[in-house]
């Protein structure tokens, strides 16, 4: 038998690895999930009621060191979790309610198009000028979550948590797409200033087009947030309008509230009087007109005589016109719907709620809901029906433009308010189902973001707060408090002029998409080219 001696060098290198070595090499291998997720959850707390905007850059910046390099499979898989980390913590209002299940179920179908964004990032980050088409692939995942499904859900686009920082501007140079661009280029660019910063410090090299590319990313998104502030203008050109929010609360919070309906319209019909007892005195100014929430007559007044004298004994306390948020049911459909009420002639107008909630006012595929829970469908007995034409009222010698709540958070809903004419926009909105929930400060931030888009002045009347006004350059002048009654009363300026973001209306996040598939197109061709050189 022959022995065969052995070094002490080569006995070590025989031995089995050391346990705590292997533990951490695997646990080093989690480190880039746990960095997405917890980039999501940075980008959450950029959004209000935090005013810590600024960390969306750092947020997009730690996603795009995570994607960087990778697979597109890892991407997407990264690109959830970074959804998860972002999506879970900004809709939990969603189940304040109605429980965990809904909740649960829309993070994890939205989370899906933040995965496909995490592909398409991973997939261009290997091509020149890798931020600029990365940032295009998350407004192109913008664009499709705020379509599909059941016609989409555009609640957590980037833009809407930039109502308190520099990129704000940018709203009215194209819109929430081109806002929600600047700042995820910027984000991306400054990863890209770290990594060619550390790279020529390691190799003593600067590669002059990735330095070009990091720069400017970062540069030209700042440079036109500082070039945009004079399309932003609090100018009248149409005159002012002193106008009235009222706020009457509600009996309580939850989904019960709907179940005293009257007293909800009692409690807007008392604080008008409030109103009305107060210009009388003197303490407030005789606004030209009143603005209601929506749900602030879930008795139809159209059908129930009761309410209709509610509403017009108010009417005519006040003096003025008055818009009403009711629930009508008309031919057999119900209707989410502004009711413009004279305080001589009664109701002369309406406008009917054309984007409508899925879950809340109607019920998606009902029979396979109700299948799963019959709870569910319970909460939804009646489907709502849509609206089909803009709604423009004519208060006194002013054009309102009506955006009822859940449209706000739709482009094309508050433009069409604009291009039909709208001089003041004001979005009537119901939160007392999210109880003191995020939800409300959200919704807000929205409008601000359009205040700006469009270069007008934006009321916010809300059954339970917060309400407010926000004049045209995003800023709130006043503000309720939540589940208390009050009201508002301002003079504000009334504009006619069209921002490039209202003219332009699309146009901005066609062409983003169109960067985007570019983009991925290149990255295709690009991987195709050098596979067949590595088999050749």
């Amino acid at each position: 038998m022959t022995v065969t001696a052995t070094s002490v060098d080569e006995s070590d290198q025989l031995e089995p690895p050391n346990a705590p070595a292997s533990l951490a090499a695997r646990l080093v291998r989690f480190v880039p999930a746990l960095a997405a997720a917890l980039c999501g959850v940075l980008l959450y707390v950029s959004f209000p009621p935090r005013t810590l905007w600024w960390l969306a850059l750092p947020a997009f910046a730690g996603f795009g060191w995570v994607l960087r390099g990778r697979s597109w499979k890892a991407g997407l898989g990264l690109g959830y979790l970074f959804g998860l980390g972002f999506l879970l913590p900004l809709l939990v209002w969603t189940g304040v309610e109605v429980g965990p299940g809904p909740w649960l179920a829309l993070v994890a179908i939205e989370a899906i198009f933040v995965a496909l964004v995490g592909a398409g990032v991973a997939a261009v980050s290997r091509v020149p000028a890798w931020p600029l088409w990365a940032a295009a692939v998350w407004i192109a995942g913008e664009a499709a979550r705020a379509r599909v499904p059941f016609n989409g859900f555009p609640w957590g686009k980037v833009a809407f948590g930039q109502a308190d920082g520099v990129f704000l501007p940018l709203a009215a140079v194209g819109g929430t797409p081109v806002l929600g661009f600047a700042v995820v280029l910027c984000g991306f660019g400054l990863y890209e200033v770290v990594r060619v910063a550390v790279e020529a410090r390691r190799t003593r090299v600067v590669r002059r087009s990735a330095a070009v590319t990091a720069l400017l990313s970062v540069a030209v998104p700042l440079a036109g947030a500082a070039a945009a502030p004079p399309l932003v203008s609090d100018k009248a050109e149409n005159g002012y309008a002193t106008v009235a929010v009222i706020q009457g609360n509600v009996p309580r919070s939850g989904l019960e509230f709907n179940a005293q309906r009257r007293a909800v319209l009692d409690y807007h019909a008392r604080e008008t009087l409030r109103l009305a007892a107060d210009v009388k005195a003197g303490k407030v100014p005789k606004p030209d007109f009143v603005l209601w929430p929506e749900n602030s007559s879930d008795v139809d007044p159209f059908a129930n005589a009761d309410a209709y004298a509610v509403i017009d004994r108010a009417a005519k306390a006040v003096g003025v016109p008055i818009s009403v948020g009711g629930v009508v049911e008309r031919h057999g459909k119900l209707y989410n719907e502004q009711i413009l009420w004279d305080p001589k002639k009664g109701p002369t107008d309406t406008y009917d709620k054309r984007q409508i909630q899925p879950f809340g006012e109607y019920l998606p595929l009902r029979s396979l809901i109700g299948a799963i829970n019959s709870d569910w469908t319970s909460m939804v007995r009646q489907d709502f029906s849509r609206g089909t034409k803009p709604g423009v009222f004519t208060m006194d010698h002013a054009k309102v433009g009506l955006v009822t709540c859940y449209e706000a958070a739709f482009d094309w809903a508050v433009r069409s308010e604009v291009t039909d004419g709208a001089q003041l926009i004001s979005v009537p909105s119901n939160n007392a189902t999210f109880d003191r929930s995020e939800m409300t400060y959200q919704q807000l931030a929205m409008s601000r973001v359009r205040a700006v888009e469009h270069s007008r002045t934006v009321t916010v009347p809300v059954t339970s707060g917060v309400s407010a006004i926000i004049m045209p350059d995003g800023k709130i002048t006043q503000k309720t408090g939540m589940f208390v009654a009050d009201h508002l009363v301002q003079k504000v300026p009334l504009r006619s002029s069209e921002t490039p973001a209202t003219r332009m209306g699309v146009l901005p996040e066609i062409a983003l998409v169109l960067i985007a598939a570019g983009g991925l197109g290149w990255a295709i061709v690009a991987g195709v080219r050098g596979r067949r050189a590595r088999g050749m």
